[in-house]
């Protein structure tokens, strides 16, 4: 067993509508792959929830809508990467494929896109859970 499976992992979702933060939930799963532990989903309306709750500590990755209204997950993943120290991972939920670039801009670590398909969302997360889980950690 890895380090990646026997780690449950907590995932922030964010955007400012529920439906949307459903949508991402159930393509992602609560097991995106066999070998990454189940996750646990931690829910946030507003930016400054998103930077709250990055700042307390305990999360694993980041899922953020890029069209949230009136903050959207471009900036603050780029206000985060920029300033929490060890930020976890973000993954970028866009409207648009075409709008790939802007997630380059915004310093994140994946891009899902709308609409969204299962096997891609959990495909992606689990990959970016394998990496960060089971990264041995950085001495400083």
């Amino acid at each position: 067993m890895t380090k990646a499976s026997a780690t449950p992992a907590t995932v922030l979702v964010y955007s400012d509508d529920a439906a949307v933060r459903e949508r991402i939930r159930m393509a992602v799963g609560r097991r995106p792959a066999a070998d990454v532990g189940p996750i646990t989903w931690v829910e946030a309306s507003t930016g400054e929830e998103v930077v709250a709750l990055t700042d307390a500590g305990g999360l694993d990755l980041l899922l953020l809508d890029a069209e949230a209204w009136p903050t959207g997950g471009m900036g603050i993943s780029r206000q985060l990467k920029n300033e929490v120290d060890d930020c976890p991972p973000v993954c970028i939920v866009l409207a648009r494929k075409v709008d790939r670039w802007l997630a380059t801009w915004s310093e994140a670590d994946a891009v899902l896109s709308h609409p969204l398909d299962p096997v891609a969302a959990a495909s992606t997360v689990a990959d970016v859970l394998r990496r960060t889980l089971g990264a041995l950690p950085v001495a400083r």
